[in-house]
């Protein structure tokens, strides 16, 4: 009964939160129809493209993986420390702990529109890519769920880190840069790894969105794009160490939300 309490309340915070989406057009528009439109964009300029079927269907798997991984660090990171920011500041958090709720459904409550939003898009993405751009099905469809989801955990994680030390909704965009480059330039979305100098491809696979990413592209390719395709069972093994390292930013995530987050605003 405690456990069904639990999911209760944590699903009303979560329909208050999915209100005041639906109310924000603005947000509306970046989760629900910007996918839509990059997908076809991409479509568009791959199909009068003179490179051979198998560099381009690799080219198109690389850069739809890389659009999952752009999901995790705005819809899922960057959204929710602006939403803990301003729940905080509106001692909307406060004011929820005197109830029976607590610490935890409220965090989960208030991320599972976010996480909802971000999981319809990595849906959204991977049909897209198959329907539209030729996509193969995945190698491991365990893996790149695995990188799904374990990347949109660690990232709700990092976010209610990051609004310990952002005082506004304001100073989010601010707060939240250092995260958001380092994770595009760093976790091959923009540069690719085996492009980099072997000592920085080992740091830039440490980033927080480099093993989500990988593990996807494992999962959807055989291939991080650095090696050869591998088949579902050799993916198992190369899906070894991005998986530690993603739970490891975990570990390291909630560890920081225990010692920093504050639950109200800073006098």
């Amino acid at each position: 009964m405690t456990g069904t309490a639990a999911i209760r309340r944590t699903r009303s915070i979560g329909r208050a939160e999915l209100l005041l989406f639906w109310r924000n057009r603005t947000a509306l528009f970046n989760a629900l129809v910007v996918p839509v439109l990059i997908i076809g964009l991409v479509a568009i300029a791959t199909a009068g493209s003179d490179a051979g079927r198998d560099d381009e269907v690799r080219g198109n798997a690389l850069l739809t993986t890389g659009m999952l991984g752009f999901v995790l660090i705005y819809v899922v990171y960057y959204n929710l420390v602006t939403t803990y920011v301003a729940r905080r500041e509106e001692l909307v958090l406060k004011r929820l702990r005197v109830g029976e709720v607590t610490d935890v459904e409220i965090l989960a409550g208030t991320a599972s529109p976010a996480i909802a939003i971000a999981a319809a898009q990595i849906v959204l993405f991977v049909v897209a890519g198959a329907v539209f751009l030729g996509l193969p099905v995945p190698v491991n469809a365990p893996v790149l769920i695995l990188g799904a989801l374990g990347g949109v955990g660690v990232f709700v994680i990092l976010a209610v880190a990051s609004s310990a030390f952002t005082r506004t909704v304001e100073l989010a965009q601010i707060t939240t840069l250092p995260v958001l480059l380092v994770c595009m330039l760093g976790s091959g979305l923009v540069i690719p790894l085996e492009v980099l100098p072997e000592p920085g491809a080992d740091i830039a696979r440490l980033l927080p969105l480099t093993p989500a990413v990988d593990l996807m592209r494992l999962g959807w390719l055989g291939t991080s794009g650095e090696d050869a395709p591998r088949d579902f069972l050799g993916v198992l093994g190369v899906a070894t160490a991005p998986a530690m390292t993603l739970a490891l930013w975990a570990a390291l995530g909630v560890a920081a939300v225990r010692r920093w987050f504050r639950w109200e605003p800073r006098r």
